[in-house]
């Protein structure tokens, strides 16, 4: 019934991908998946970029995947494990309480603004309440605070270089980072190196366990992807992401999914670009057929 379902849902995208038999050669089922993966592009009007990893088999599905996409708030994951990371090291507490002005507040913070001094509570936030508020709900002024106490954009962009990540980059902060402006190399990542580096912070050894657990939680908590990737995987399915939304019709999602039937996860990585002709719920619907498509893939 799933399958079916799956196969009317791209449908009605105008996808023709079928199902690979086990005897068709690698490259006819390779190119089966970029054929769906293109003609859901087209339909979204703007360029999309795709990297997939099945965790069990190590097997790799990419569309574009080593292309700069504006990151927008996927960076926030990154962000998140770096406090993590700091906290690790003896550098910062989740505890630790930080009081900030109402003059730091920018777009999109719900949670910071009430909290911030001469606002209705005023006794500021603790780090681990900043990184709730930055992975759950995307609060800018949540990131802003975190970033300034950890170096800044620049600081980040050092530690992703020493996990190996050559490619992304965090030169701005929230809300600027969202300009999205074509061949702008500022605040971008290739989908294959997010990949690559969701791989070394959730399922890898770049954070401790207990580090890697929180990281984890946050992202199976978050409240800002429902109906992007989220609403692609089957039922029964637990999924874990970060969203971001920027300029000139920019929409990502990325995370990590657990099958229902126990097996090892996936790592999605979707980042779509240039789509100002599609809705804010229709660019989550091409993050939702990345999911669909990604759960057939899976299941080939």
């Amino acid at each position: 019934m799933y399958r079916r379902n799956c196969l009317m849902a791209l449908g009605a995208w105008g996808l023709t991908a079928s199902a690979a038999t086990p005897m068709e050669p690698q490259a006819q089922r390779t190119s089966e998946w970029t054929r769906a993966l293109q003609e859901l592009e087209a339909r979204s009007g703007g360029r999309l970029g795709v990297a997939i990893r099945d965790t069990g088999r190590g097997a790799q599905l990419l569309y574009r995947a080593d292309e700069l996409f504006p990151l927008c708030s996927t960076f926030k994951l990154l962000l998140a494990a770096y406090v993590l990371h700091r906290v690790e090291q003896g550098a910062e507490g989740l505890e630790r309480r930080v009081l900030y002005p109402a003059s730091v507040l920018v777009a999109h913070s719900p949670r910071t603004a009430p909290h911030a001094e001469g606002g209705a509570r005023g006794e500021g936030m603790t780090v681990a309440q900043l990184c709730d508020a930055t992975l759950v709900i995307s609060d800018n002024t949540a990131a802003n605070l975190l970033l300034g106490r950890h170096g800044g954009p620049q600081a980040l962009t050092a530690w992703l270089r020493s996990l190996g990540d050559t490619q992304t980059r965090l030169d701005r902060y929230e809300t600027e980072l969202n300009s999205a402006l074509p061949g702008d190399p500022r605040d971008t990542t290739t989908p294959q190196a997010m990949l690559a580096t969701m791989d070394k912070l959730l399922l890898g050894s770049a954070l401790g366990t207990a580090s890697r657990a929180q990281l984890l939680a946050w992202l199976r908590g978050n409240l800002t992807g429902d109906h992007a990737l989220r609403a692609g995987f089957p039922n029964g399915w637990v999924v874990g992401d970060k969203t971001g939304s920027g300029d000139l019709g920019t929409r990502n999602d990325v995370g990590i999914a657990w099958p229902a039937e126990g097996r090892a996860p996936l790592l999605v990585a979707s980042y779509l670009t240039g789509a100002q002709s599609l809705t804010p719920a229709q660019r989550d619907g091409v993050h939702a057929e990345v999911a669909r498509l990604a759960s057939r893939w899976l299941a080939r």
